[in-house]
C-alpha cells in the first residue's frame, strides 16, 4: 500500500464514522501560537479543543504537515524526519477515549492487514494528579494486545501550560521474528499511533483543571506508517522518498546517515519555502536557513566540489506537488543557490578569522559573542569549523 492509499483509506474511515474531513494548515501555526512552526496536528485546533464550535462538528479528520526542530540531531535514524504529516482524528467533546481506541485498532487490523500480533500498546499508569487510565487498559485486554503501563510516557501536553491529558500509544513490532519484550525496553517495537484524552488544562503552577469538554486527539505519523506496512527498514524507504533514493546518490556519494540527512533537509527546505518562509537570522528564517547549512556542511566535507546546483528539478516539483504548494521549481532553486553562495563566503571568512593566534586554542563564552557580534559567525558554524 502506497501512501496515497493509506491517506485515502484512514480519511475514509473516518468519514464513514462520521468525521467531516478539514483542509491542513501551512506548517506556520496560527497568529498567537508561540512556536515557530506547526509540530502536531492539534495546533491548529487549540481553540476548538478549548471549547469553541467547530463550524464542521465535533469528529474531524485531516492531513497536516508538521516540522520539528527538537528531533534535528535524530534525523538519519530509521524513524525520524524533520517536515512529517501527521494523520489526525478529533473528538471535540463527543466520543470517549475507548471508542476512539477500538476504531484505531479496527483500522490497523482490518483496514490495513496489520496483525495483531504485531501490536503492542502503553497506556497511562496513573500519578498523584491522575488515576490511572482503566477504560483504555480493559479496551487492550479486550482486544487481546498487550499493554505496558506507564508515567511520563504515556501524559501528553502542550508546552509547560496548557491543554494536556492521559494517552494511550500503539506500536509495531518492526523487528525480525516474533515480537518480544516491551516498548520502553526495546526500539523495535515503533510507536504508529498516539490517542490523546485530552481532558486539562495545566496551570502556571502546575495544577490540573478540567477542559471545557473532554476531547480526543490522536496523530499517527504517516511516513512511519507507511515504511512499516511496507516492509521497510527506515522511513526513508517509503514510496515518497523513492525519487530522492533514484537521484541524489549517482550526484553525490555519501553513507547512509548522510544521504538521509540530506534527502531529509532538502525536502524539509523545499517544504518550508514553499510555505511562505525565506532564510534569515532569526525565526523561522533561520531554521530554514540552519537546514540548508546542515546540508551543505555534509555535501562539503565529502567533496568541496559537490553542490545545490546539481540538485534536480525533479525532485522540487515532486515535493512541492506533494504539499500542493505552488511555488515556481525555478524559484526554491534561486533561493537554495542564493543562500549556498552566502554560506560559502561565510564559511571562507569564518577560516580567515578563526587562523587568528587569538582564536587557536580553547574558546570561551566571550570568543563565542565577539565572533557572532563583530564577524556574524553562529556557535554551530564556529564548531563546525574547527571540527574541520
Amino acid at each position: 500500500m502506497n501512501t496515497e492509499q493509506l491517506v485515502r483509506t484512514f480519511v475514509e474511515y473516518y468519514e464513514e464514522r462520521g468525521h467531516q474531513r478539514i483542509v491542513g494548515s501551512t506548517l506556520l501555526p496560527p497568529p498567537g501560537d508561540p512556536v515557530l512552526f506547526t509540530t502536531s496536528g492539534m495546533h491548529p485546533l487549540t481553540p476548538y479543543l478549548e471549547g469553541r464550535p467547530h463550524p464542521l462538528g465535533s469528529r474531524l479528520v485531516n492531513v497536516q504537515r508538521c516540522l520539528r526542530t527538537t528531533d534535528l540531531e535524530e534525523v538519519g535514524d530509521a524513524t525520524h524526519l524533520t517536515v512529517f504529516e501527521m494523520l489526525g482524528t478529533w473528538s471535540l467533546g463527543d466520543y470517549g477515549g475507548p471508542l476512539s481506541l477500538d476504531w484505531g485498532y479496527g483500522l490497523l487490523t482490518e483496514g490495513l492487514g496489520v496483525d495483531r500480533s504485531l501490536l503492542h500498546a502503553t497506556v497511562f499508569a496513573g500519578d498523584g494528579q491522575c488515576e490511572r487510565d482503566i477504560p483504555s487498559l480493559q479496551l487492550w485486554e479486550d482486544r487481546g494486545v498487550p499493554v505496558e503501563l506507564t508515567v511520563e510516557d504515556n501524559w501528553w501536553s502542550n508546552g509547560a501550560v496548557g491543554p494536556c491529558g492521559p494517552d494511550s500509544e500503539i506500536f509495531l513490532w518492526s523487528g525480525e521474528g516474533s515480537p518480544r519484550s516491551t516498548p520502553t525496553e526495546d526500539d523495535r517495537w515503533v510507536e504508529v499511533w498516539n490517542h490523546v484524552m485530552m481532558r486539562h488544562r495545566r496551570r502556571e503552577d502546575g495544577s490540573l483543571v478540567p477542559l471545557p469538554q473532554r476531547n480526543i486527539d490522536t496523530g499517527l505519523g504517516l511516513e512511519r506508517l507507511a515504511s512499516l506496512l511496507q516492509g521497510k527498514s527506515s522511513v526513508f524507504e517509503c514510496d515518497l522518498f523513492d525519487p530522492w533514493r533514484r537521484l541524489v546518490p549517482p550526484l553525490w556519494r555519501l553513507d547512509e546517515p548522510s544521504l538521509r540527512l540530506v534527502c531529509d533537509h532538502l525536502r524539509s527546505a523545499v517544504v518550508v519555502l514553499g510555505d511562505g518562509v525565506r532564510p534569515a537570522n532569526t525565526g523561522r528564517g533561520y531554521v530554514l536557513r540552519r537546514l540548508v547549512r546542515r546540508v551543505l556542511t555534509v555535501l562539503w566535507r565529502e567533496d568541496s566540489s559537490y553542490g545545490l546546483g546539481d540538485l534536480p528539478e525533479e525532485l522540487v516539483r515532486h515535493t512541492l506537488d506533494h504539499f500542493r504548494q505552488d511555488m515556481p521549481p525555478a524559484d526554491v532553486r534561486r533561493v537554495l543557490l542564493d543562500e549556498e553562495r552566502r554560506f560559502g563566503t561565510l564559511m571562507e571568512r569564518g577560516r580567515q578569522v578563526l587562523a587568528r593566534p587569538r582564536f587557536r586554542g580553547r574558546l570561551t563564552e566571550e570568543d563565542f559573542h565577539y565572533l557572532h557580534d563583530t564577524h556574524g559567525l553562529p556557535r554551530d558554524l564556529i564548531t563546525g569549523l574547527r571540527q574541520g
